[in-house]
């Protein structure tokens, strides 16, 4: 069964820096890699918190590739798209490191083989959210890309109101190192089902070796007293 090591901290905004704090060492600690730190993000409020705190560490981002993990098929600049989001709580200096995935794009199929082409072989680091319903990237309950191996990044079905363009399960694998940011008290019920590796949620199936979990005390309720 996977291990999840877990550090619950008082709130969302503690997460944040938490989250800042870690992302911030990973980067700073391949400094000296020959190639391009890869980091692959999901949407959310506490990342864009997350991205704020980052913003007053000193990080080489020329030196950092940052992918998306998912991204709502939507139009250039609306409010529901992850991308809006991180543009807005980005520092200046990284927003030229952003690899958006190109949901514009008139054929999304080829546009999702197109974005799986251009990515790293492994992700140095990727961070993952977890839904009420257990989901996480855009791998949600229910939805055929749950079974898709063959392909790193697809298109979902409509959840939410959009479909979306994703990465997989083979893109999450891989990742040396997997960070989730978890916060709120609905997500209490998933985030024990994660931890006990659950493989009836999404997020339970995501198999890669080294994963960090941090939560709040909302989030991780009994297993804050544990």
């Amino acid at each position: 069964m996977v291990e999840h090591e877990l550090e619950v901290l008082a709130d969302a905004d503690a997460v944040a820096r938490r989250a800042a704090a870690v992302v911030g060492a990973s980067i700073r600690g391949a400094s000296g890699a020959p190639d391009v730190f890869s980091f692959a993000v999901s949407g959310g409020r506490t990342p864009w918190l997350m991205f704020g705190y980052l913003a007053a560490e000193d990080l080489a981002w020329d030196r950092v590739a940052i992918w998306q993990v998912d991204e709502r098929i939507a139009p250039a600049g609306d409010p529901d798209r992850n991308l809006t989001g991180l543009v807005a709580s980005l520092p200046d200096a990284a927003r030229a490191s952003i690899r958006p995935m190109p949901v514009e794009a008139p054929d999304l199929e080829a546009a999702a083989a197109a974005y799986e082409a251009e990515l790293p072989p492994v992700f140095d680091l990727v961070h993952l959210g977890l839904g009420d319903d257990g989901h996480t990237a855009s791998l949600v309950p229910g939805d055929p890309v749950l079974e898709v191996r063959e392909r790193r990044v697809a298109i979902t079905g409509e959840y939410g109101g959009h479909r979306r363009m994703t990465l997989t399960y083979p893109a999450l694998d891989g990742a040396a190192h997997v960070l989730w940011v978890v916060t709120g008290a609905d997500k209490a019920e998933p985030l024990r089902r994660l931890l006990d590796g659950d493989r009836s949620i999404p997020a339970g199936r995501v198999a890669a070796e080294h994963q960090r979990v941090l939560a709040d005390r909302a989030a991780a309720g009994d297993l804050a007293r544990a």
